[in-house]
């Protein structure tokens, strides 16, 4: 069984996100082990510098790569390969094929993330070239991940 840990920065403030967000890693359940790692945000002042915001970037992903230890890694990034809800599908079940069995999927900050962690992914994936809150992307990602794991196990789900 396919191992994810969902590492995202801040948290959610909403309680109609986090409920969302339960739904689909209640229903995961049944396809994969799945976890929500978050990781705090570090607050940066009005109008930070680039220098300001890489330090930021590279202190987050010394906590991302930590959180990821020998997992495969998945970066949630704008320049990102965009794929299908099926090539997504085909893809996770490839790391399994592969053996690896354990993944951590990542979401940055408003800022993004440190090429460290692009660096150390296996993929780089792209919602859209259209930008989303963190929070709702993070929804966004619970959903896809239950679409893929449904298409590969012949599930209703995915029309």
């Amino acid at each position: 069984m396919l191992n994810i840990n969902l590492i995202v920065i801040g948290k959610l403030k909403e309680s109609y996100l986090r409920e969302a967000c339960a739904e689909y890693i209640k229903r995961l359940g049944a396809y994969c082990r799945i976890k929500v790692t978050e990781l705090p945000e570090h607050r940066l002042p009005d109008n930070p510098s680039e220098k300001v915001i890489s330090a930021a970037l590279d202190s987050e992903a010394a906590q991302i790569l930590s959180a990821a230890g020998n997992d495969t890694i998945i970066a949630m990034c704008i320049e990102g390969k965009m794929m299908s809800s099926e090539a997504l599908s085909e893809r996770l079940s490839g790391f399994g094929i592969e053996g690896k069995s354990s993944l951590s999927i990542v979401i940055g900050s408003s800022f993004g993330l440190s090429d460290k962690v692009k660096n150390a992914a296996a993929l780089r994936l792209s919602m859209s070239p259209m930008t989303f809150p963190h929070q709702l992307a993070r929804v966004m990602l619970l959903e896809q991940i239950y679409r893929a794991m449904s298409i590969a196990a012949n599930g209703k789900y995915h029309k």
